[in-house]
């Protein structure tokens, strides 16, 4: 493992702790996406299903777990949690992210690397994890203002794709059989995703004034 990995993966992890925190301090999960949540819930569900048949390292095992058992817990909290589902604003949630997963899953089965359960699957997670951002951005669009913890779980969680595209580029020179193509194409379309917010956060952070994306 190359530390643009290692990097990618504490950032990822740094952005699900900043969302625990906004949920479990504040009992509240306004601002967030619950259609989003669930996507990533499914993406890692999919991904890491290799937890049953491969064992790789003590390291790559604890950090699926995490990632899969965090994913459900924010799910859990905004769907069942007393107090934090009361602060969910269904009426600004309301991308069709159904259709999106169908069609990432149809997607899956004709660009696939291996035509394996397991491969088919892994190839659909990487699809669907590319765009299981828009319900997160759409809600924040429309609602107008962003708060400060919202603001940062998003932040980090495209910087944590941003330094996987470099982990990506330094695989590619570094070793003789890379070939995840389909991870390096929808890893750039991810980030290019985060492109409107990364510049008005920028601007917000710049001249020091509460972060807004236009409608």
């Amino acid at each position: 493992m190359n530390i643009f990995r290692f990097a990618g993966d504490m950032t990822h992890l740094i952005s699900i702790l900043i969302l625990l925190l906004k949920i479990y301090a504040t009992k509240s999960c306004a601002g967030i996406s619950l259609k989003t949540q669930e996507l990533y819930a499914l993406v890692f569900l999919t991904r890491y299903l290799d937890l049953l048949t491969d064992y790789v390292s003590l390291y790559n095992t604890v950090m699926k777990i995490v990632f899969i058992a965090s994913s459900l817990a924010i799910v859990w909290c905004m769907r069942r949690h007393p107090l934090v589902r009361r602060s969910y604003d269904k009426d600004l949630d309301t991308f069709r992210h159904q259709y999106v997963v169908l069609a990432c899953f149809v997607l899956a089965l004709i660009l696939n690397e291996k035509f394996t359960i397991q491969e088919v699957f892994w190839a659909f997670s990487i699809y669907l994890e590319a765009v299981a951002i828009l319900p997160q951005l759409v809600l924040l669009q429309r609602s107008g203002n962003v708060d400060n913890l919202t603001g940062q779980y998003v932040l980090f969680l495209g910087a944590y794709r941003g330094l996987y595209i470099i982990n990506w580029i330094y695989r590619y020179f570094t070793e003789d059989h890379f070939t995840r193509w389909i991870a390096c194409v929808s890893g750039l379309v991810q980030t290019a995703l985060y492109a409107d917010f990364f510049y008005y956060y920028y601007l917000s952070w710049k001249t020091n004034t509460k972060l807004k994306l236009p409608a």
